[in-house]
């Protein structure tokens, strides 16, 4: 017992005991779903790995009988769109007041005390007044990611730079630097990682506005096609858009730390 805290896996069995819970789950679907199939050829609820697979093929590569499009690109798109707006956006803010508010004392004493009252309201109980301000179009979908998200990304930004030893920030003044050439040169880079990290810690939240806004007014949209299928109880369809949309946030995590660990090396040397 006493090794295994120092135990440290090598990549490869890393990525093994990684696959081992993913591959049980798998096999639990499966033995599920083909004792309620035996009972009920017709049941829904648990639909077999064909019948998904042609909704799949159904909903990607043949076009639509009414509109003439490929539903899931057409809805892939429409959803990737806000939330990589939102999320740009949000990151834009963020970076900006996380800056001031945390290496400056007097922007901290004026604006924390509201960033930290827009961080406790949920965000989908402003969901109504925002359809009112902004309307049922895409912006408002925008502004709910924006404002889900923004405040933890700020206070994450904020406490990392309260965080930087004050000593950099001596020794800089001592060097000549003034306050605009400490945050450009001293602040600045060390916050663009965790800016990074903090995006990818709350991609979650953004999806599940998002979700929550396509569901409730959209015409397309992976949120907006999942909620339309559940009139009709077609897991066959809901199944693999929940796979699809675990599949995307998952390539736009790697992505981010792949831009992270490639921009800022030192970072990750700790």
């Amino acid at each position: 017992m006493r090794k295994l805290i120092n135990y440290q896996p090598v990549p490869l069995t890393r990525g093994m005991m990684g696959f081992l819970p993913l591959l049980a789950l798998l096999l639990i679907y499966l033995m599920a779903s083909d004792a309620r199939l035996a009972v009920n050829a017709a049941d829904k609820l648990l639909p077999s790995i064909s019948t998904m697979a042609d909704a799949i093929h159904r909903m990607a590569f043949e076009p639509n009988d009414r509109t003439g499009q490929y539903l899931l690109w057409v809805d892939t798109a429409a959803s990737l769109l806000l939330l990589l707006t939102g999320v740009a956006l949000s990151a834009m803010l963020a970076l900006v007041f996380g800056l001031f508010c945390g290496a400056l004392p007097s922007v901290r004493a004026v604006l924390s005390p509201l960033i930290t009252l827009f961080a406790l309201i949920p965000p989908l109980a402003v969901l109504p007044i925002l359809f009112i301000c902004f309307g049922l179009g895409e912006v408002s979908k925008v502004v709910l990611i924006v404002v889900g998200i923004t405040p933890f990304i700020i206070r994450d930004l904020q406490l990392h730079v309260q965080s930087i030893p004050r000593e950099q920030l001596v020794k800089a003044q001592t060097l000549g630097g003034n306050s605009a050439q400490i945050l450009w040169r001293v602040i600045l880079p060390q916050l663009m990682p965790r800016l990074l990290d903090a995006v990818r810690l709350s991609l979650s939240s953004a999806w599940l506005f998002l979700i929550a806004a396509e569901a409730i007014s959209a015409t397309d949209g992976l949120g907006y096609r999942i909620f339309l299928m559940r009139r009709y109880l077609a897991m066959d369809v809901i199944l693999p858009y929940v796979a699809w949309i675990t599949l995307l946030a998952f390539a736009l995590d790697y992505l981010l730390r792949v831009i992270s660990r490639r921009g800022w090396p030192w970072y990750y040397a700790k």
